[in-house]
């Protein structure tokens, strides 16, 4: 007959920890729930975009708002807003909130320098007043 045994401490932490800790210390990282990540690192997160030229950001009456570019200085822009996107189809107000969460340290230069930052700055109007969705067309690159 088997004897039965109590579990040891390290197999008792396993037995009791959360799924997120589990993957946290197996080395996963939940971008959009780490706020003090920078934005290097969350841009590694997110998916990556040289298929894409540009994504052009589309108001209700169906005017072009704004254009960003796949090119150095939008790049990252380009990432973070065709990931809001996948995520949630346009920018709306959630969306926009998000999106304000993953420019982590670059949201706080933003308001700090209002205009320096019109990608930022147009998710800070979005997320705070709710006034407009806009659409998002991909332009694939050739």
């Amino acid at each position: 007959m088997k004897r039965l045994r109590w579990p040891r401490r390290s197999e008792v932490s396993l037995i009791l920890t959360t799924p997120r800790r589990r993957a946290l210390r197996r080395g996963f990282s939940f971008p959009h729930q780490d706020f003090d990540m920078s934005f290097a690192d969350t841009l590694k997160q997110l998916p990556k975009v040289s298929h894409l030229e540009a994504i052009q950001l589309i108001d209700a009456e169906g005017a072009v708002v704004a254009t960003i570019e796949n090119k150095p200085g939008q790049a990252g822009s380009l990432a973070v807003y065709n990931h809001l996107a996948q995520l949630h189809g346009s920018i709306n107000i959630e969306a926009a909130k998000k999106g304000v969460e993953l420019y982590a340290e670059h949201t706080e230069d933003a308001r700090a320098n209002p205009g320096k930052h019109p990608n930022i700055d147009r998710l800070i109007a979005i997320a705070e007043s709710g006034v407009a969705t806009l659409r998002v067309k991909h332009i694939f690159a050739i």
